[in-house]
């Protein structure tokens, strides 16, 4: 007759308080991560946006604007919801764009065309204009260029080239196959109708001026 073998008895395995500390330690840890994240995540900034296109020197409405909420980094200056009436009046100093965010420099309240002033819109060509991108607020001269040993009215001349001093107020994009340049300049008023004639004419060079004007 065959003898049963009883199983082997399996004792239960003793857990150390040791290990159980550690284990709740780091569940804790665990948990402390995801909260320091799901805080960081709700760190979020009430911001102004532009929901509508508004030129260069356009009031700002407050249908104009819209607000957002996003996690903003401390270094982008952006204006804050709740600074938004203290914006609305005031012009846009640049080009703005709907879906941008709004910083203080995009707005001035200040006009663009002050008084004594004109704004004159000249379209030049590529090699009329300097190569670094035109900016509002730039200090330019406009420079008449005659043919060369020539006035306008056909005699020779060795007078020296006349400029107006002059304010980019905006400048457009280079148009598609011309790559003309339309910049709108504030001048005074008395340069104003010369500085259009000798837009009109072709004989008209924009140059930056110097930052102080000299």
């Amino acid at each position: 007759m065959a003898t049963v073998v009883a199983p082997p008895r399996v004792s239960a395995r003793r857990r150390r308080p040791g290990v159980i500390a550690l284990s709740l330690a780091l569940i804790a840890a665990g948990g402390a991560g995801v909260a320091v994240l799901l805080l960081q995540v709700g760190n979020r900034t009430d911001v102004v946006t532009v929901v509508r296109d508004v030129q260069v020197g356009q009031v700002l409405a407050e249908d104009d604007l819209g607000k957002a909420s996003i996690a903003l980094d401390p270094a982008v200056k952006a204006v804050r919801a709740s600074d938004l009436e203290s914006v609305v009046g005031k012009r846009a100093a640049v080009e703005l764009k709907p879906g941008s965010l709004l910083t203080p420099s995009q707005v001035t309240k200040d006009n663009l065309v002050k008084a004594g002033e004109q704004l004159v819109p000249i379209g030049l060509e590529p090699k009329q204009i300097p190569a670094t991108a035109l900016a509002p607020g730039q200090r330019v001269e406009l420079v008449h260029v005659p043919a060369q040993g020539t006035t306008d009215s056909g005699k020779t001349s060795d007078a020296a080239w006349q400029t107006i001093d002059g304010r980019v107020v905006k400048a457009s994009g280079a148009a598609p196959g011309t790559g003309i340049v339309v910049v709108d300049v504030a001048t005074s008023a008395a340069d104003g109708p010369t500085a259009a004639a000798w837009d009109a004419a072709g004989t008209l060079r924009l140059v930056l001026a110097a930052p102080d004007g000299n």
